[in-house]
């Protein structure tokens, strides 16, 4: 038997969600109803939906926010725009962020039955055409660039097995997300999940933190402490910074990989534990361990399934829908529009090397959201370091290594590169650059 189209209608008109309701589950459909977005991005959250039919305007996010949202996560999902306030150029810009059709009010029941069999033609084709070993994101992760569809991978096989798990990547990729997404990928896992920062734990604190201890087992020790694998028992415990865990907490942690017990600081006594140990670094753990600053048979203990996650420059398109993400949350949690974003901006941040990764466009986001002008985030607005980028200045700067260059010719490239990032606008560059506009028009003649 044929499983039944699982369908998504959000409209804050009830008796516009009764009549789609009523009609769609008339053509054998399985429709869930919600009246706002934040509601209807729960559910998309927590299966599959094959088809989408949202109102424009709504109280609170709007119907273009919940498509941005569909498009950036789940691809296959079909969209069906509906609304009273239809015009040609809404359809237009609808239809450019991903809508597959456009049902101007009112409509009739075979109007509604034709857009839906149009839009789920669309899907099935899209399935039928992705390519194979694509992998939806898994909770909490946003992106489909190839380096991520890689990771995904590796979330999933780490996830049917309980085997040591080591995370690198710089500052700021989103490690713990990783981890998180490991424990959660597994169905009904029992147990919790307990992440702990080694390097912000106190050296002598760290034994006691992870094992335990028994009560009188140093000053202040006035009780028994369980101790982080014991809480964590059953499921998953993420080790962030693992690198600079002391030499003795690093013993005591391959002998808990090695023979799964514990032994709490000041007692003879140990205990069984059945922990998934997911560590993460932002350093090179493999040197380390061959120059002597890490136990290399801890390394290869913990090196049993290795995740590697990309910076954020090298994840192309995914800068921009995490961009986007990113700012439709902060706007509805600050309980304001959603800016729009200029082409322009979002060139200069796909430009941009990103050195704190996926942490430093959270923080942008939060300073763009403060500052965008009139609800428009252009390329103005961005940080001066990202709005433009001279191949000649990087040079000159030292970032890499050009022919040398004159003063003239390196004001010239700097000029023309401002001027490359807001689309030529010549007030936004003399702005930009601290002149006038007639100094600027001197400059360029």
């Amino acid at each position: 038997m044929t499983q039944a189209t699982r369908v998504l209608v959000v409209d804050d008109s009830a008796s516009t969600r009764e009549v789609l309701e009523r009609n769609l589950r008339s053509e054998g459909h399985d429709v869930t109803t919600c009246s706002d977005v934040r509601t209807a991005l729960g559910v998309l959250a927590r299966g599959k939906i094959d088809l989408v039919v949202t109102d424009l305007r709504m109280p609170g996010a709007d119907g273009m926010e919940l498509v941005r949202h569909v498009r950036d996560n789940h691809r296959e999902t079909g969209v069906i725009m509906v609304t009273g306030f239809a015009t040609v150029g809404g359809a237009v810009s609808a239809m450019r962020e991903g809508v597959d059709d456009y049902l101007p009010k009112p409509f009739s029941d075979d109007e509604l039955r034709a857009a839906v069999s149009s839009c789920l033609d669309k899907v099935r084709l899209r399935r039928d055409i992705e390519p194979a070993g694509t992998v939806e994101p898994p909770r909490g992760l946003i992106g489909w660039s190839e380096p991520m569809q890689h990771v995904y991978s590796l979330i999933a096989r780490a996830s049917a097995v309980r085997v040591p798990v080591l995370i690198t990547g710089e500052s700021g990729t989103g490690k713990e997300l990783v981890a998180r997404a490991i424990h959660y990928q597994v169905p009904n896992e029992p147990g919790p999940f307990l992440a702990v920062n080694c390097a912000a734990i106190p050296e002598a604190l760290i034994e006691s933190e992870l094992f335990g201890h028994a009560k009188g087992a140093f000053t202040g020790a006035t009780g028994t402490r369980e101790g982080f694998f014991v809480a964590a028992d059953g499921g998953t415990l993420f080790l962030d910074e693992v690198a600079e865990l002391a030499p003795a907490a690093q013993a005591k942690l391959l002998r808990v990989l090695q023979e799964k017990v514990v032994q709490p600081v000041g007692s003879d006594k140990t205990r069984a534990t059945n922990v998934r140990i997911v560590a993460a670094t932002n350093r090179d753990l493999e040197l380390m361990a061959r120059d002597g600053d890490f136990r290399e048979d801890l390394f290869f203990r913990l090196h049993v399934l290795p995740i590697q996650i990309p910076p954020l420059r090298e994840r192309g398109e995914d800068v921009v829908r995490l961009f986007r993400h990113f700012l439709a949350q902060a706007a509805e949690h600050s309980s304001i529009p959603t800016p729009r974003v200029t082409d322009a901006a979002l060139r200069a941040m796909q430009r941009y090397s990103w050195p704190g990764n996926v942490r430093e466009l959270q923080n942008v986001v939060q300073r763009l959201l403060v500052f965008a002008d009139a609800g428009v985030i252009d390329s103005v607005d961005l940080p001066s370091v990202m709005r433009y980028t001279s191949p000649v200045s990087r040079q000159v700067a030292g970032v890499a290594v050009g022919d040398p260059v004159s003063l003239k010719e390196l004001e010239g490239a700097h000029i023309r590169a401002v001027l490359a990032s807001v689309d030529g606008n010549k007030t936004k560059a003399a702005s930009i650059l601290g002149i006038d506009r007639k100094s600027l028009r001197s400059k360029l003649a």
